[in-house]
């Protein structure tokens, strides 16, 4: 499995883990518990950063593959 067929389906998979941690968060402050812990605030940025870099990846790819013949 090359890089550019790998990066589409970690991105798919950190878009859930990222969405799942956001909800986690709008969750435990609409329950009324007060301030979530450091670890629950801070949890969606991996799998931002995550998307980020392949996000971008997936964005110049296009940009740097070799032409086709016609």
């Amino acid at each position: 499995m090359s890089a550019g067929s790998l990066a589409r389906p970690i991105h798919r998979w950190t878009s859930i883990v990222f969405t799942v941690t956001v909800i986690g968060n709008f969750v435990w402050r609409g329950l009324g518990q007060g301030e979530p812990p450091a670890w629950l605030t801070y949890s969606p940025l991996p799998p931002l950063f995550l998307q980020l870099f392949t996000g971008l990846y997936m964005f110049a790819l296009p940009y740097f593959r070799p032409k086709r013949a016609a």
